[in-house]
């Protein structure tokens, strides 16, 4: 079955890829292999001349390569270019930092020199998602290759011609060949290469699904691994914020990147002294959003990635209306070509309804009231996500509390939550584990090894009769690798 690249918002089959065989597979695994063995050689302040260079590309570039986004994957044309230069700017802040993150750290011992040094770890695998097809994978690869690993991408299958594109790039910016390589791969493939001794560490961005299948196989090899997954983030509104803003925050916060972003605010927490208020206004603002065709400047929301996404929202809708929620304004899937969604407000979703739970990848909004402080951050935290939280209020004393209390990878005050090179990115819960951005993505992949270096010290030897000579006792788990295979493909398929 060959890879298809669709424009969303025809329908129209732009470019289709035959997947990799086997043997060409090996091969490029191969390649990585070897890159690996002789970037390490290559010194650091050349890897930073060749990705400021990266970074200057993309800014050149930016018009033709926002358009492809648009064609391949149906966000605005102005949203695509905010993220060619996210790219960009992504890149500039590794290249003038990464000297600084690799730096030793010397640790004060009883020795005389210890410290910890960072060493790249190898190849690592990228399994990425379609939603923001140019920056999941810079805010990768750019710390990855300035640390001195190399990477192989499995990109998702609607956005194929954009995992070419960044290949290209990065050759074009004087990567040396096999540094960073596209591997256009179906799902099932996946597996066969995180299981090569060769592949050191995975990272993946995706679904929930996606995620369990990946983490299952690399703990079972006992490979590194980060997940940034699936969120569906609370956005708290208090009577002290200031709800001009917090109301126009909102309204962007839900439909960002047509509403599917991991961190766009899903469910909006308002407190029962402004909720009337709120709720009408929000709604206005969401029924005032332009949806249409994606290349026109006026457009707001353009069409969701895919047919399935569509589908899978009607179905969640169909679910909370049957649970006992109400539909304030959208609802519906848009008559004619491509793959439209109106901009859907609900309220009244029971919490013991599943849809509560679950994640809304698309411009819906699940409003709920609450009574006090308390009730607010109790609804915050009732979800198995924790990737962020926005929360509004202007009491210093409250803030405390929603920053202490509020369970999330990153709490932003009187802000839309958003991804930056220089902070950590990551969540909790089901949403993930480990860090991607700033130092502390960079060191996901990287070995830290603890030298020391003794002088002419005395050391304490234990007497040979209190050293003990038991042999540790290890409770060892069965692992049926048949059912994990059959699972693995599965997962990673439905939640690519």
């Amino acid at each position: 079955m060959s890879i298809q690249s669709i424009n969303p918002a025809t329908g129209e089959v732009l470019r289709s890829f035959e997947p990799l065989g086997e043997e060409m597979l090996r091969s490029k695994i191969a390649v990585a292999h070897a890159a690996f063995k002789a970037y390490g050689e290559i010194p650091l302040e050349h890897r930073a001349l060749c990705m400021r260079k990266l970074a200057g590309i993309l800014e050149d570039e930016t018009e033709e390569l926002a358009i492809l986004l648009t064609q391949e994957m149906g966000k605005t044309l102005e949203s695509a270019r905010q993220e060619v230069r996210k790219c960009a700017v992504g890149c500039r802040y590794y290249a003038e930092n990464a000297a600084r993150i690799l730096s030793d750290e010397p640790i004060p011992t009883d020795l005389n020199n210890s410290f910890v040094r960072w060493d790249p770890l190898g190849v690592i695998l990228a399994v990425m998602p379609w939603n923001f097809p140019f920056w999941q994978v810079f805010r990768f690869i750019a710390p990855a290759l300035m640390a001195g690993n190399v990477v192989l991408l499995k990109h998702s299958s609607n956005v194929p011609q954009c995992a070419v594109a960044i290949e290209a790039l990065v050759r074009r910016a004087g990567f040396p060949r096999g540094t960073f390589q596209t591997l256009m791969i179906e799902s099932r493939q996946v597996e066969s290469v995180l299981s090569d001794e060769r592949v050191a560490a995975v990272t993946v961005t995706g679904s929930e699904a996606a995620g369990r299948a990946v983490a299952a196989q690399a703990g079972w090899l006992i490979k590194p691994s980060v997940m940034e997954l699936g969120g569906s983030d609370p956005f708290v509104v208090m009577p002290t914020a200031d709800l001009d803003r917090a109301i126009e925050t909102a309204v962007k916060a839900r439909c960002i990147n047509n509403g599917q972003s991991c961190i766009a605010a899903k469910r909006f927490i308002v407190h029962a002294d402004i909720y009337g208020e709120f709720e009408k206004r929000f709604v206005d603002g969401m029924e005032a959003l332009k949806v249409g065709d994606p290349m026109k400047e006026t457009t707001d929301i353009g069409p969701l990635a895919t047919a399935k996404l569509v589908e899978d929202i009607e179905l969640q809708i169909q679910a909370a209306t049957a649970a006992g929620g109400r539909i304030l304004c959208g609802g519906e899937r848009m008559v004619g070509v491509g793959n439209f969604f109106e901009p859907t407000v609900l309220v009244d979703v029971p919490r013991t309804a599943a849809v509560f739970r679950e994640e809304i990848f698309g411009p819906v909004a699940m409003l709920f009231k609450a009574a006090s402080l308390d009730e607010a951050i109790e609804i915050a935290n009732d979800t198995p996500f924790g990737l962020g939280a926005s929360v509004w209020s202007r009491d210093p004393e409250e803030q405390k509390r929603l920053i202490a209390e509020v369970t999330a990878g990153q709490v932003f005050v009187n802000a839309m939550v958003a991804s930056d090179p220089r902070l950590p990115f990551g969540g909790v819960k089901r949403s993930g584990y480990g860090r991607e951005l700033s130092g502390a993505g960079m060191r996901a992949f990287l070995n830290a090894k603890t030298v020391v270096i003794a002088g002419v010290v005395e050391q304490t030897v234990i007497p040979f009769e209190e050293q003990t000579t038991e042999e540790p006792t290890l409770n060892v788990v069965s692992f049926d690798s048949g059912r994990f295979k059959s699972a693995f493909r599965t997962a990673l398929k439905d939640g690519e």
